[in-house]
């Protein structure tokens, strides 16, 4: 996800790469939670389109993440990442987590650009 961020911010600071590190396999891989990549999306969209201050409407943002946590639903059937682990993804699986991650990333990037206009042009690689 951190090349999303990339992608739509340009840099991205060294607190925001530890701020996302401990979403990793179901938190902390701990694989008992929301997939780290789904989480990771919903920081992106928080991110870009979240409140400074609580006066402020967030009901874009909430829509955005709703809809990025829907398609990755509809992909994946699952986003609790030891769901997503019994399906076949993960170290063990028949599928690496970069491959999960590599298409939630993409899933997010068309949610950006159905609604913001984002694209994937430049990105090289979506699990990076």
């Amino acid at each position: 996800m951190l090349a999303v961020g990339e992608h739509v911010w340009g840099e991205v600071d060294d607190r925001t790469r530890r701020i996302s590190s401990a979403l990793a396999g179901g938190l902390g891989c701990s694989h008992q939670e929301v997939c780290g990549a789904l989480s990771g999306g919903v920081l992106i969209v928080g991110g870009l389109f979240g409140r400074t201050s609580s006066d402020q409407d967030d009901s874009h943002c909430n829509q955005l993440a709703c809809t990025y946590r829907g398609r990755f639903l509809q992909e994946f059937g699952a986003s609790r990442c030891g769901d997503l682990r019994a399906s076949g993804y993960g170290s063990d699986g028949i599928w690496p987590c970069a491959t999960l991650v590599e298409r939630a990333t993409l899933i997010l990037l068309e949610v950006l650009a159905e609604r913001q206009g984002y694209t994937t042009a430049g990105l090289a690689s979506a699990s990076e």
